[in-house]
């Protein structure tokens, strides 16, 4: 799964299965906007596109580094496919094994947290939170304050100061609203419904959760420590979150992902399922 940040065009990977490079081809994505890859656990359908995709990167000439996160073990996976095929990358690769209750706060504010979820691998969901945005400038209020339309607009609405005639200062929270807080983003890994995957989703705009079985069969799901739509809407509506985005149908399903979304609807009405190729505006 990627997550496009519309304001920059960078990108984040979210797992990288078999051919996810040539999706990428296809896509509007562009290979020097991706900025970090995250992968929630080590099983093949999560992972084992990733040398491919590093490669191909590679092969596009591009130098900087790209960071991967992941738990134990994506480190040694790497080292040992690049090295025994022989790959050779031009960018550097600095892998970051996470843990339980990981964070890790970006430059320009955006924050990442994990935690460790119920599967039969260890199995991660990522929080992001975006970095809060200015408020909006209240022109009103500068030109009360005797401060005409012009660049001093600008520095304001960053929160910076402005020294008017006279000696006064005049400091953007003064004429702007309060800052906006950044949306917040949280992309679960394989689990099945657990008290971790609810508290890491705790107030989110958007919950990212498989829904590999339909509600009759969450027997199955339990066998192999997955969740199913129905269960997947329950996690939703527990943390309080305002949009469940379905994915990780189980391919019997295949023509019936309706049949799902319903079920889901029926517990958390603000849901969408999406599959391979396809997008969602958050």
């Amino acid at each position: 799964m990627a997550l496009r940040f519309y304001d920059s065009g960078s990108w984040w990977l979210f797992d990288c299965g078999e051919g996810t490079q040539h999706r990428v081809v296809r896509s509007p994505l562009k290979w020097g906007r991706l900025e970090a890859v995250f992968i929630t656990h080590l099983h093949g359908d999560h992972l084992f596109g990733l040398p491919g995709l590093l490669a191909t990167r590679s092969l596009h000439g591009l130098v900087s580094p790209l960071p991967v996160f992941g738990p134990p073990g994506v480190r040694q996976f790497l080292e040992t496919t690049l090295s025994l095929s022989e790959t050779h990358l031009a960018f550097d690769l600095p892998v970051v094994e996470v843990a339980d209750g990981w964070d890790r706060v970006w430059e320009d504010g955006r924050r990442v947290r994990c935690a460790q979820l119920c599967h039969g691998v260890d199995s991660f969901g990522f929080r992001i939170e975006g970095s809060a945005k200015p408020g909006r400038l209240r022109p009103e209020k500068a030109q009360a304050l005797g401060i005409p339309p012009g660049p001093a607009y600008g520095r304001l609405k960053r929160g910076e100061t402005v020294i008017l005639a006279g000696g006064r200062k005049v400091e953007g929270r003064e004429v702007t609203d309060p800052p906006q807080p950044g949306r917040t983003v949280v992309v679960l890994g394989d689990t099945e419904p657990c008290r971790a995957a609810v508290e890491l989703a705790r107030g989110a705009d958007v919950l990212v959760h498989e829904a590999t079985f339909a509600a009759r069969d969450e027997a199955l799901a339990r066998r192999s420590r997955h969740a199913s739509a129905r269960e997947a809407a329950r996690v939703a509506r527990e943390a309080g979150v305002k949009t469940l985005v379905l994915t990780h149908v189980s391919p019997r399903y295949a023509g019936r992902e309706g049949d799902l979304l319903a079920e889901a609807r029926e517990v958390f009405s603000s849901t969408v399922l999406v599959g391979d190729g396809q997008w969602v505006r958050l």
